[in-house]
């Protein structure tokens, strides 16, 4: 799994203490106070994991925020640091307000309530002091199954306990063990016999607005990753939930760069089947390798590529959130691997009522996401992305091609809006390059 590297170091640090009795000490009511604005849930906002504390001065935090990051996670309670996060308009989630827990190797599975009672998490707000940098107060990491109906509890509780905060709960990907015995067994990662139960049981008893989950492509493969958006996202849809989901930016090989298109790959195929928030690991030492900063607090080649891809992100985003995700079809996949074991076909084009014929003119892979517009006005949308490059050794340039009578026709790309040909048929044309993405737009006129 993900922490392979120094885990025994990270959890040291993270869950270490890093505060004053007396910062933490909450000696007047700051809760009596308005609440201040925290993370904006109506756009698309970009995290990032890990800030380790060789990498805690002003100008980092100045370059975090001028990397298109908008909040960090795994964040000490440190004071100074918030502030500088407040003055760069920087979210933090903090590990270190209430017990942390990781799901690990599936060892303490089932044991959450016995070794944090509730009581620990009440003592952890009543020494706490609010920050209005603080988004989020970090519950837990890939909790097995078997905590989920306690996890419930807690989130209900941390989430009455920390009124200006959310409690974020982030949760296995599908590639973690399943129990092979019986739902008694605790040595294992997802304490369930398949992913899809594992994701059914947390929309059963944890009552979050969001499912969120890390999913690392580049280690694992591109159809397990299809997959695993296809489980979650249909829950999200399922339950109303927004759907967030942490991607990678460092490498699990020492010799491995992450490139510019694997980054834009993992975030648009994301974005197609409605990612709301979308995070990276890792900014710092965390796990594995060649991550944005390396140990001296030095930015590597993957700061410029993500602040690219960020700034390609964040340009879509106010479009991208006017819309929400209703379904997800893989076009053109007829012919490749990547679609082994999802559960969903392929088909050759798209056609959902509003699209149709939606192809490439060379039947390239395409990931489309149909999207319906949040205020109701009858403007509709598809996102695409060009998936026929997933690791980046062939890209191409490729021309797409759709119908829509009666409408009005926008498209957006990552560097801004893209033109978009009026055919003598009255088909409609654009070009879309390998591993980018373009959000059409369809509006009533």
């Amino acid at each position: 799994m993900k922490r392979l590297l120094a885990l025994s170091f990270i959890l040291s640090v993270l869950m270490a203490p890093v505060c004053s009795a007396q910062e933490m000490l909450a000696t007047d009511s700051v809760r009596s106070l308005p609440a201040p604005a925290r993370m904006d849930r109506s756009k698309l906002n970009i995290g990032a994991y890990v800030l380790q504390a060789y990498a805690r001065s002003e100008q980092h935090v100045r370059d975090i925020a001028d990397c298109g990051i908008d909040f960090m996670t795994w964040i000490p309670y440190d004071r100074r640091l918030l502030d500088l996060f407040q003055k760069y308009h920087i979210g933090a989630i903090v590990n270190n307000a209430v017990p942390g827990w990781w799901g690990g190797e599936g060892k303490d599975a089932g044991l959450l309530s016995t070794k944090h009672p509730m009581e620990v998490y009440e003592k952890g707000a009543a020494r706490f002091r609010d920050h209005p940098a603080i988004w989020g107060i970090d519950i837990g990491d890939e909790p097995s199954a078997l905590d989920f109906p306690y996890y419930g509890q807690v989130y209900r509780r941390v989430d009455e306990l920390f009124p200006h905060q959310f409690p974020f709960l982030n949760l296995y990907p599908n590639y973690a063990s399943v129990s092979q015995n019986t739902s008694e067994q605790t040595v294992n990662q997802l304490g369930t016999p398949t992913y899809q139960e594992h994701i059914t049981q947390y929309v059963k008893y944890v009552p979050s607005d969001y499912i969120c989950y890390d999913f690392y492509l580049y280690s694992i493969n591109v159809h397990q990753a299809y997959e695993n958006l296809r489980v979650v996202t249909d829950a999200c849809l399922g339950s109303g939930r927004s759907m967030w989901i942490v991607l990678q930016v460092n490498s699990n090989k020492e010799e491995k760069w992450i490139t510019e298109n694997q980054l834009r790959f993992q975030a648009y195929t994301a974005m197609a089947f409605g990612a709301e928030n979308i995070l990276w690991g890792c900014y710092t030492a965390g796990w594995w390798y060649n991550n944005v900063l390396d140990k001296k607090g030095n930015k590597t080649e993957q700061y410029d590529k993500l602040r690219r891809i960020n700034a390609e992100i964040h340009l879509l985003g106010p479009s991208y959130m006017k819309y929400r995700r209703v379904r997800t079809d893989f076009v053109s996949f007829e012919g490749t691997e990547w679609l082994k074991g999802v559960r969903q076909a392929s088909v050759p084009s798209l056609s959902n009522g509003i699209f149709t014929d939606l192809h490439t003119d060379d039947q390239s892979p395409l990931v489309v996401g149909t999207m319906l517009s949040r205020s109701g006005n009858g403007d509709n949308a598809v996102f695409v992305c060009a998936a026929d490059d997933p690791y980046d050794e062939h890209p191409v340039n490729h021309s797409l091609s759709f119908n829509a009578e009666g409408r009005h026709i926008k498209a957006q790309g990552t560097l801004g809006e893209i033109p978009v040909v009026r055919n003598d048929d009255g088909t409609y044309t654009l070009d879309l390059p390998s591993n980018q993405a373009v959000l059409i737009e369809a509006l009533v006129d």
